[in-house]
């Protein structure tokens, strides 16, 4: 490689940053005068690179985004995270990306030094990722792009939208943020027709189009959207809502309740409340018998005579062992 073009390559890496530069800077940094980097710079941007030059005290060089793609410049770290992503993209819920996945992955693959791509494929072979029945659904990627534009310009959106019982409805409403779940993606937004916030599966949603509407954000009724959308979905499958004292202190149990599987707050020093929901009264008496303490159910009631049946069980069965 020529010194001219190893030095391009080093300005390139350096503009990458996404910084401003001045030429005295450029010039320090490559060991070569400042006409020397106007030079350099108009090599770059007949090469498609878009540098921008702003003048005065204040002004330098910045690469900015253009009309088409030129080559980037990865250090090793970024090499290697790229690849990863493009390999588990391949077999991600945005429809139609798996194939683009798998052509950028071989351009990227076949440039790559053996030590890297070494280190791919180790991280590649020891990974395995968990599958759902089939898969799950996928997603438009068009109908993402238009959800996301609208969130970024604040901009009202209507769609149509399937219910998991079938029933179709048409929906005006103020897009918040997009979350994804595993493969799901869900849409947190406000419902103008309902006056309220929503949760909406990407995957049952339609013919989505912007109004051309412009509005003033609202002030979402949880910690974030994430945290909303966790809720909503706990909401979808609970029947029973557990509240349970247990004999231990807040630091011993903290590390064992997640926040998306219910809240525990202190009672005394020695003694925390519990506050769950679940869809099953079996796995409700699991997860007290895991935490490894005593404890005393408040509610629901049939989680009571659960476990009372459940404890007289147990005790015939090790009364029988004995005999």
């Amino acid at each position: 490689m020529s010194d001219t073009t190893s030095r391009i390559l080093r300005l390139l890496s350096l503009l990458q940053t996404h910084r401003d530069w001045s030429g005295s800077e450029l010039a320090g940094r490559l060991e070569v005068s400042p006409r020397t980097i106007r030079r350099d710079i108009d090599r770059l941007r007949d090469l498609g690179y878009p540098v921008h030059a702003s003048a005065g005290v204040a002004g330098g060089y910045r690469l900015q985004a253009g009309a088409s793609m030129p080559p980037l410049l990865l250090d090793d770290e970024e090499a290697v995270a790229i690849a990863m992503g493009l390999r588990f993209a391949a077999g991600g819920s945005v429809a139609g990306i798996d194939d683009a996945s798998v052509r950028a992955l071989a351009k990227v693959e076949q440039v790559l030094p053996s030590r890297l791509r070494r280190r791919v494929n180790a991280l590649q072979t020891y990974t395995v990722p968990m599958t759902y029945g089939g898969g799950g659904p996928t997603v438009d990627p068009d109908t993402l792009i238009c959800i996301v534009q609208a969130c970024r310009d604040l901009e009202r959106l209507r769609f149509d939208y399937t219910a998991k019982d079938g029933a179709a409805t048409k929906r005006l409403v103020e897009p918040h943020r997009l979350v994804s779940a595993g493969r799901r993606w869900y849409l947190v937004c406000w419902d103008v027709d309902r006056h309220d916030w929503r949760t909406f599966r990407v995957d049952r949603l339609t013919t989505c189009t912007t109004e051309g509407i412009h509005f003033h954000p609202r002030e979402l009724p949880a910690e974030d959207a994430a945290a909303y959308v966790q809720s909503a979905i706990a909401s979808t499958y609970t029947r029973h809502q557990l509240v349970v004292r247990l004999h231990a202190p807040l630091e011993e149990l903290a590390a064992k309740v997640r926040s998306q599987d219910g809240r525990l707050e202190p009672i005394d020093e020695n003694t925390c409340l519990l506050t769950a929901s679940g869809e099953s009264l079996e796995w409700m008496a699991a997860w007290m018998g895991w935490f490894g303490v005593d404890f005393e159910i408040l509610e629901p009631p049939e989680l009571i005579d659960y476990v009372r049946t459940l404890a007289s069980r147990l005790e015939r069965s090790t009364r029988e062992a004995e005999g």
